[in-house]
């Protein structure tokens, strides 16, 4: 191993010479080179090299040219300020011996590590930005060990098209990959960008010798009357650029019937290719982009994907409507409008209203619309409605519903919303719900900016006792900390929650552990200094039930640790240990 070392050491004597030759190292700098080369050589000699190693060598000699070319830069411009123009900088050894070595070593390494695909990558963008004519050859081995990888063969096409400018040798390419990954939607995608974009460099080249006018260019025709018939003297120009588009439509169509026969599942494609091709502007494409969407509705009428997306189309960006006239903004909207209106009564489902809900949240409140948004607002309310009576209303449609009313400052008809949602069978043990529907009483009882009465009080308190026989103490968390927040500086009302949230733990099926995890939480709301004080109220009632719970005894020692004193913690530790003659600490 050390003679191979040394004798490709020896092989770079030369080059080393021409560096120390041009000024561009010196004597102590080549030694340093030597030093580090003979050391990468070594590691990439061994009997299984690393990754790692292949990748610092390479590192290395990357920023050792670079640093070559800015000396080389620099002395160059020495020599204009000195005005040596009859010396000139030709090029030997030293300048692609670097670059050499540097494809060699990645040439060992994608050898070495066939799977590693970053390194392939990496190895592909030396070759595209060196320019060496490696190119060819790298990727006809990374694309023969990797023959599955749509973006290697979506590299190879784009660098084809775009730096030998050979749309046949591209178009051959994209058309082998999609034989080996014909299920690839990125391809499919590719080929067709690809096909669009050689489509619009034929037609700008073409009007620019005259064989195709310009949509609307007949004044340009009659002043280019000689030029113009001079190129189509034996056909007629009109048949000549209907000939054009013709083919090249059929190229379009061709692509897109077989994306569609190869992935007929996929609606992202489909809809991708609709957008390639409207932003495409290529001709009329009117025919193309309608079968596109007759086909989707036949394949994709039952999924709420396609209706949303056909919506948004309607209006396209909702921030841009804030720039439109008002009748044009109300036009779009109604067609969306009527777009949702079809899904919901095609499609009643969950997911259908949660997206026609999504759309008026928008339109309200990121459209920027803030002059109509009164006029908008009931049209949401409407699709709550709804869904509420399709029973499509799921717990996130719900409390939005309630929230809508509450944003717009509504709050007796979210206190009805409320109120009806709790009261029906579907969210009767939603926590959330509840919740929501104390946090409205409490704003409704504030509103008037006077203090809140005793009857105000008793009603939410009544609230919380009806939550607590319903929802399931681990769905409560929430609910108990407003609660806690409301009623924490009140000695009566406070134990009033004691006592109710002991009830909610006799009924849970989870016993002491379950509410343990909710008090702990409780501890850490608001600033009051009776807070701590009252957590430990209820970590002793929930005990009085529970003393033999060692989880709830465990909570217990833990909030005292984070919370309380020494003193407190080894309280709670020694009355566990006795009540339950054992360590808390043991399993």
């Amino acid at each position: 191993m050390a003679d191979v070392v040394q004798l490709r050491l020896e092989r770079m004597a030369e080059e080393l010479e021409d560096l120390s030759k041009r000024g561009l190292f010196s004597r102590a700098e080549l030694d340093s080179i030597v030093r580090n080369r003979r050391e990468f050589e070594f590691r990439l000699k061994r009997p299984s090299p690393l990754k790692s190693d292949i990748l610092a060598y390479i590192d290395y000699e990357l920023n050792l040219d670079s640093l070559r070319q800015l000396r080389r830069r620099k002395i160059l411009g020495q020599m204009k300020r000195n005005k040596k123009r009859n010396r000139k900088w030709k090029k030997s050894i030293s300048d692609w011996a670097g670059v050499k070595r540097i494809l060699g070593v990645f040439k060992m390494g994608t050898l070495r590590f066939k799977g590693d695909l970053e390194l392939w990558f990496r190895y592909l963008e030396f070759c595209r930005e060196r320019k060496d004519g490696r190119m060819k050859e790298a990727l006809a081995q990374a694309i023969r060990y990797h023959p599955k990888v749509p973006g290697l063969w979506i590299y190879a096409a784009a660098w084809e098209f775009d730096h030998n400018l050979n749309a046949e040798a591209a178009r051959a390419l994209m058309q082998s990959g999609l034989r080996s990954c014909p299920k690839s939607e990125d391809l499919w995608i590719e080929y067709l960008r690809m096909e669009l974009t050689y489509l619009n460099k034929l037609r700008v080249r073409k009007q620019t010798l005259g064989e195709i006018v310009p949509t609307g260019t007949d004044k340009w025709k009659d002043e280019n009357k000689d030029s113009f018939m001079a190129l189509n003297e034996e056909r007629d120009g009109n048949s000549s650029q209907d000939a054009f588009w013709k083919k090249g439509l059929l190229m379009l169509r061709v692509i897109y019937r077989g994306a569609v026969e190869a992935v007929p599942e996929s609606f992202e494609l489909r809809k991708k290719f609709l957008e390639i091709l409207d932003a495409a502007n290529l001709g009329d494409t009117n025919q193309l982009k309608q079968e596109m969407m007759d086909n989707l509705r036949r394949d994709f009428s039952k999924e709420e994907g396609f209706w949303n997306w056909f919506a948004r189309v309607q209006i396209g960006d909702v921030k841009d409507l804030e720039g439109l006239s008002r009748d044009d903004t109300v036009s779009k909207i109604n067609k969306a409008v009527e777009v949702y209106e079809d899904a919901i009564k095609t499609l009643p489902t969950e997911r259908m209203f949660s997206f026609y809900a999504q759309f008026w949240h928008d339109i309200l409140h990121e459209s920027g619309l803030d002059e109509i948004e009164i006029d908008f607002a009931p049209s949401l309310f409407k699709v709550y409605q709804k869904a509420e009576l399709a029973e499509c209303l799921t717990e996130k449609l719900a409390c939005d519903y309630i929230k809508s009313h509450v944003q717009i400052g509504k709050l007796e008809e979210a206190r009805e919303v409320a109120e009806r949602l709790c009261s029906g069978t579907h969210f009767s043990v939603s926590g959330e719900i509840w919740g929501l529907r104390v946090s409205v009483e409490l704003k409704w009882a504030t509103c008037e900016l006077t203090p809140i009465g005793k009857e105000k009080l008793e009603s939410i308190i009544c609230l919380i006792k009806c939550a607590a026989e319903k929802v399931p103490v681990s769905e409560t968390e929430d609910l108990w900390l407003l609660a806690l927040k409301i009623f924490a500086n009140d000695k009566g009302y406070f134990e009033k929650l004691v006592k109710l949230a002991i009830f909610a733990v006799a009924r849970s099926s989870g016993g002491g552990a379950t509410v343990a995890q909710l008090e702990f939480n409780l501890a850490f709301v608001g600033n009051d200094k009776n807070a701590l004080a009252n957590v430990r109220k209820l970590y002793e009632s929930a005990l009085g039930f529970y003393s033999q719970d060692k989880e709830l005894w465990r909570e217990y020692y833990l909030m005292e640790t984070k919370m309380g004193t020494s003193e407190t913690t080894n309280a709670v530790y020694w009355r566990a240990r006795k009540t339950l003659k054992t360590d808390l600490n043991s399993t």
